[in-house]
C-alpha cells in the first residue's frame, strides 16, 4: 500500500460551495483519484490534510493555526513512508486581509516544499516526490463569503505561471488544476462536484506516473 498525504484547504477538503457541508469522500477530487488509481490496479491510500482557510506561509488574524508552514515537517514525518505529497494551496493567501499577490503564494508554495524535504524523517525513509496542483482562478466572490475574498479574482492572476516557475526552480512536478476545472459560479471560490470529478480525474494519469 502506498501513501499519498494532501496537503490543502478547503477546495481540497470538499466544501460545498454557499454551505458548511462536506462532499462524501468518493465525490470529492481526492477521493475520485485514488478509487481511480485503485480501480487500475495501484493500492494506494490518501491521506487528507486539509483545513479550511489554511493559508501557505502567512497566519490568519482571525482564526489560529492556518499558517501551512506551521507543523508541515511533523506532519511528513507523522505520514512516512510516503510515496507522494501533494500540495494544493494558494487560495486562501488572497483573503481581503491580507495584501499577497501571484509570487507571493508561489513563493510561499516553495517554501512548503522545502520544508516537506527538510522533515525529520527516520534514516531509511525515502524524501517523497512531490506534486504542486496550483487551484483554479478565483472569479468575484458571491455569497456569504464575499467580504473575505474582495478583492481576490484580481490578486490571484499569474498564480498557475508563477507556480510553475517555482516548482522548476525547486525541481518537482507541477499540475495546473485551472486546466481542468473551474471556479464554482455559486460562491466564485469553491468547487461544485463535477469540478472534483473532473480534477480527480485528471490527476490519476498525473500522480500514477509519480509513483515509485
Amino acid at each position: 500500500m502506498q501513501h499519498i498525504l494532501l496537503y490543502g484547504d478547503s477546495l481540497s477538503w470538499g466544501i460545498i460551495p454557499e454551505t458548511r457541508r462536506r462532499l462524501p469522500f468518493d465525490e470529492r477530487w481526492p477521493g475520485v483519484m485514488e478509487n481511480a488509481l485503485n480501480a487500475g490496479g495501484r493500492r494506494v491510500r490518501v491521506i487528507e490534510d486539509c483545513l479550511n482557510g489554511r493559508r501557505t506561509v502567512w497566519d490568519d488574524p482571525f482564526k489560529p493555526g492556518r499558517k501551512g508552514l506551521d507543523g508541515l515537517a511533523q506532519r511528513i514525518e507523522i505520514h512516512s513512508p510516503l510515496a507522494l505529497v501533494i500540495v494544493m494551496l494558494g487560495t486562501n493567501d488572497f483573503q481581503s486581509m491580507q495584501p499577497h499577490n501571484a509570487w507571493h503564494s508561489a513563493q510561499g508554495v516553495g517554501v512548503l516544499v522545502n520544508a516537506i524535504r527538510q522533515a525529520p524523517i527516520e534514516p531509511e525513509m525515502p524524501v517523497p516526490p512531490i506534486l504542486i496542483v496550483v487551484p483554479p482562478s478565483q472569479e468575484t466572490a458571491r455569497g456569504a463569503i464575499a467580504p473575505k475574498f474582495v478583492g481576490g479574482e484580481r490578486k490571484c492572476v499569474g498564480l498557475a505561471a508563477a507556480c510553475r516557475e517555482v516548482a522548476i526552480t525547486v525541481g518537482c512536478d507541477y499540475f495546473d488544476a485551472g486546466t481542468v476545472a473551474t471556479a464554482s459560479p455559486i460562491d466564485g471560490v469553491h468547487l461544485d462536484a463535477d469540478q472534483h470529478l473532473r480534477l480527480g480525474t485528471a490527476l490519476v494519469e498525473v500522480v500514477a506516473r509519480l509513483l515509485p
